[in-house]
């Protein structure tokens, strides 16, 4: 595996390439006159002041062609990326809210199935929504609200220069014969197991032991980093044999993939054995992957051999970095 193939593949996945249009709309809505708005663009969460807390609001939705291919894990995967998206900000997750089109009752049907399944899992109601039962396509989006104390929030544009890059991620899953780079580690594991992976990021938070972090989404474990590097205008280089990684499992398919648990971390390099050590009390491997620097370059190392893989001087993979921010 040569890591140019490496580079090509990460670079030109859709799941990378698919976030470059949410600069066009983050610059149609500013935030500027809204004093209460504590953090919004290139966050997992928007963070909205109430008291000594923020209210995090976030929403997803699930792309058509997974909608189409497996409607029971679009279901429940709407509900899983909203509820990684609270966790990777130290947030508790409070309810959720759905917006349900179809055009074939069965298709809807499990897309319900999938939805009920994760909230029993994760043990987060849907309070409310709404529904077109008469729709040409057949679609899936989900809004979240949370909560965190202000003083622990985790923001992905805070990672400092010479911080660690830390992955935190469940090795213990599978791929679902239909969804390639959909890394499933919740739907066979007990519920109280994936609800203390995500009380984790609560407790990392609550000690405040990470600069910067966000959940392993859809660009996969890399192109994730990058989206921080980018929120947090800074570079970085990952040595990727340092990446923990199922055994048996083709390492492209495995740095592209969607993680059903897992974080990256810019943290200090002294906290980096806590926060390996508290997630793998809950069944998770980390490992420290790289550092933090200031040359705006994600740079990768494969035995010996080093590539930049974003300058985000003129790459970019959302465009967005925050505009304001207050802690």
């Amino acid at each position: 595996m040569s890591l140019e193939v490496i580079v090509e593949a990460i670079r030109t996945f859709p799941g990378v390439t698919r976030k470059k249009a949410v600069h066009e709309v983050v610059e149609s809505f500013s935030t500027k006159e809204f004093p209460h708005i504590g953090v919004s663009e290139g966050e997992d969460a928007a963070a909205v002041e109430y008291g000594d807390d923020y209210i995090l609001f976030a929403a997803d939705g699930i792309m058509e062609s997974l909608v189409e291919t497996d409607p029971f894990y679009a279901g429940y995967f709407a509900v899983l990326v909203n509820v990684n998206d609270i966790a990777a900000m130290g947030g508790r997750p409070l309810a959720m809210v759905d917006v349900i089109s179809v055009s074939k009752s069965k298709v809807c049907g499990d897309i319900l199935k999938g939805m009920a399944a994760a909230v029993k899992k994760f043990n987060v109601p849907i309070v409310g929504g709404h529904t077109h039962p008469d729709c040409k396509y057949n679609a899936i989006d989900i809004s979240i609200i949370g909560t965190v104390p202000k003083k622990d929030i985790i923001l992905s544009c805070k990672a400092k220069d010479n911080d660690d890059i830390l992955f935190v991620m469940d090795l213990d899953g599978f791929f679902p014969e239909s969804l390639k780079y959909a890394w499933d580690t919740t739907t066979k594991k007990d519920a109280s197991v994936v609800q203390a992976q995500m009380r984790t990021m609560s407790i990392i938070a609550s000690k405040h032991l990470a600069n910067s972090a966000k959940d392993l989404s859809n660009p996969g474990c890399i192109g994730t980093l990058g989206m921080m590097l980018e929120s947090s205008m800074k570079g970085g280089t990952v040595d990727i044999r340092k990446i923990p990684t199922p055994e048996g499992v083709d390492l492209i398919q495995w740095l592209l993939s969607y993680q059903g648990c897992g974080f990256v971390f810019a943290c200090p390099e002294k906290n980096s054995p806590e926060i390996i050590s508290l997630f793998e009390k809950v069944g998770c491997s980390g490992a420290v992957v790289g550092k933090i620097d200031d040359s705006k370059e994600l740079k990768l190392v494969l035995d010996g051999e080093s590539k930049v893989l974003f300058d985000f001087k003129k790459d970019i993979i959302t465009g967005c970095s925050p505009k304001k921010e207050k802690r």
